[in-house]
C-alpha cells in the first residue's frame, strides 16, 4: 500500500504511527495492497480555508476527506476481490485534534488515530448524516480502533 504523509501543520506528530494505523485500517477493510492514500496535516488557518471552500462552513475542522476512485471495502466473504486504485486524500488538523483530545480526556495521538480512521471510512463511502449511517460508521470506527490497540498489544486510552 502506498501511503504518503506530509506534515505542513507546524505541530509535531508521529507520522510513522499515523501511516501504520492507516495501513492497518485499509488492510482490515479489505482494500487492495496497491491502493494509494495521501494524508496531509495542516494548521488551523489552512484547514479553515479548506473547510470554507469545500463545505461552505466557517472555522477549522478536525478532518476532511477527498475521495478519488470510490474504492469499496471487501470485508464480507461474498465480496469481489478488491481492486487497486487511488483512495484519495485525508487532511488532518492537529491543532483542532489537540483541543478535542483535551476535551475528551485522552492523548492527542489517540485523537489523531480516531480522525485518521474516520477520514479513511469517509474515503470508503461511509457517512454519518442519518442516524443509521452514524451508528454503522462510528461502530465500525470503534471496532477498527479497538483492533488496532489490540494488535499493538496495548490498552485503549
Amino acid at each position: 500500500m502506498s501511503i504518503d504523509i506530509n506534515n505542513e501543520s507546524g505541530v509535531e506528530a508521529d507520522e510513522a504511527a499515523i501511516v501504520a494505523l492507516a495501513r492497518f485500517v485499509l488492510a482490515e477493510m479489505g482494500i487492495h495492497s496497491l491502493a494509494e492514500l495521501s494524508i496531509l496535516l495542516v494548521d488551523a488557518g489552512a484547514m479553515e480555508q479548506l473547510h470554507i471552500q469545500w463545505m461552505d462552513e466557517p472555522g477549522p475542522t478536525d478532518v476532511l476527506s477527498f475521495p478519488m476512485d470510490e474504492l469499496r471495502p471487501a470485508r464480507a466473504e461474498d465480496d469481489n476481490e478488491p481492486t487497486p486504485g487511488l483512495l484519495g486524500d485525508i487532511v488532518l488538523c492537529p491543532e483542532v485534534a489537540e483541543k478535542q483530545a483535551v476535551a475528551a480526556g485522552h492523548p492527542t495521538a489517540h485523537e489523531l488515530d480516531v480522525l485518521t480512521t474516520h477520514g479513511i471510512l469517509h474515503l470508503l463511502g461511509y457517512d454519518h448524516a442519518e442516524p443509521e449511517e452514524h451508528e454503522e460508521m462510528f461502530g465500525l470506527q470503534n471496532e477498527l480502533l479497538e483492533a488496532w490497540v489490540a494488535d499493538r498489544g496495548g490498552a485503549a486510552p
